[in-house]
């Protein structure tokens, strides 16, 4: 099973990476006192492999890690190896977006023409599964379905992340599902905007050119000052993580200029509503 990392398995991998490069060596001297392949040293600096406690020992004890940074490092080792409920859908996530997702503790999306899935009721999740996949099976949509439901489980948790929406006005008024289908998911958008962590906002299309014209992306923050932010970009030949420090100041900064151009959280309820009111 592909091991997709955490927060804290992209954390451990830049420590172990910062360890060795302390101590100046590079990974095939690792690798030759360790009696390791240089692929597996790289592989753990790189977190594409599910980090074992004894291998991260015997790391640390070649670095001369002492405690209390040693503890502290072989309990982030054991954090990040486990599995998370998202391994049981390893068919329905391809990549590591929703491993990260569940860490944040700020999510801040744009998208020009759908409603997050977080937000997404179980219909409008359907058929947009159904419209945009091909499927063989009815049991392959609705376990994409469920995996999406069970994935906005993350909002009713003590410690659900903040969420700020911003979707164009073109993602409410296109009747995705149906009007009744969209209706409900109107209402569902509306009844979420109520809730303190969560802001949705509408881009209407009064606005002319804008920051997002370039389309959808995410911003993850967390609530560890050690683990930097992560934005992500999806795309139908593959999706995108960028992380350099430069790369998600751009982007903060466009998600900035959208927020100003759109509607404010009041304003966009409103003209929910009276989209569901009046069938888009």
């Amino acid at each position: 099973m592909t091991y997709r990392p955490t927060v804290r398995g992209r954390r451990l991998a830049r420590e172990l990476r910062k360890l060795r490069e302390e101590q100046r060596l590079t990974l095939q001297d690792v690798a030759d006192r360790l009696a390791w392949s240089r692929a597996t040293v790289s592989r753990l600096e790189t977190g594409q492999t599910r980090p074992k406690p004894d291998d991260i020992a015997a790391l640390l004890d070649l670095y001369g890690v002492p405690s209390p940074d040693r503890d502290a490092l072989l309990t982030l080792a054991r954090e990040a190896g486990r599995r998370g409920w998202w391994t049981a859908y390893a068919d329905v996530f391809a990549g590591s977006y929703v491993a990260l997702e569940d860490d944040a503790s700020e999510i801040r999306t744009w998208d020009p023409q759908l409603i997050h899935g977080l937000l997404q009721t179980q219909d409008y999740s359907r058929a947009v599964i159904t419209a945009g996949r091909l499927l063989a099976t009815r049991e392959q949509i609705e376990r994409r379905v469920d995996a999406r439901k069970i994935r906005q489980a993350i909002l009713d948790r003590t410690d659900a992340p903040r969420l700020h929406m911003i979707m164009d006005e073109g993602a409410l008024r296109r009747p995705i599902g149906g009007l009744q289908v969209m209706a409900a998911q109107l209402d569902k958008l509306v009844k979420m905007g109520e809730r303190s962590f969560v802001t949705v906002q509408v881009l209407p299309f009064s606005t002319m050119e804008h920051a997002g014209l370039d389309g959808r992306f995410t911003i993850l923050s967390y609530s560890d000052p050690a683990d930097p932010d992560i934005a992500y970009v999806e795309g139908t030949m593959g999706d995108v993580y960028v992380e350099s420090s430069a790369e998600i100041a751009k982007h903060r900064d466009r998600f900035r200029r959208i927020e100003e151009a759109a509607l404010t959280p009041e304003e966009s309820a409103h003209l929910m509503i009276e989209a569901a009111r009046s069938g888009m």
